[in-house]
């Protein structure tokens, strides 16, 4: 061993630029920073959707309209569904739970049950709310209605 052929061990020394330590370094004088500019301050933290002083684009798309907070979200089921799904499982009674077995609404979701088809099996269904035209088809079959 001679001091030609010396060197640090391994992992002891960092592979990195070394910035703000003198011209000579190559990474001197503005640090890799740049000249002026909010960047080349220190401090600086870019903002949310800042495009550089070009107009954000949650500012350039339109907005309009009204979301109502208080909407409540009914997830529609047809007539034409439950008498399909009653005469596959041979059902009397269809609630919620039916639903949500069979795959037609989510756990969390309210059911709204719609007029469209025609029901010929006399069924006890119970849901979050009925349209006009589901009420008087059910109970000409002669079902019941009942609101969650």
């Amino acid at each position: 061993m001679n001091l030609s052929n010396l060197q640090p061990a391994d992992g002891s020394t960092k592979n990195r630029k070394r910035i703000g330590r003198g011209q000579g370094s190559g990474h001197g004088g503005t640090s890799t920073r740049g000249h002026k500019g909010a960047q080349s301050r220190s401090g600086y933290s870019r903002k949310i959707g800042f495009e550089g002083g070009q107009m954000p684009l949650q500012r350039r798309v339109p907005k309009f309209g009204f979301n109502n907070i208080n909407r409540i979200e009914y997830k529609a089921v047809n007539l034409s569904t439950i008498q399909t799904l009653a005469e596959a499982k041979n059902l009397s009674v269809v609630t919620p739970a039916v639903l949500i077995e069979a795959g037609l609404i989510g756990k969390r979701d309210l059911v709204k049950i719609l007029g469209n088809g025609e029901l010929k099996a006399k069924l006890n269904v119970s849901a979050h709310a009925f349209s006009k035209s589901a009420i008087a088809a059910i109970e000409k079959a002669e079902g019941t209605t009942q609101k969650i």
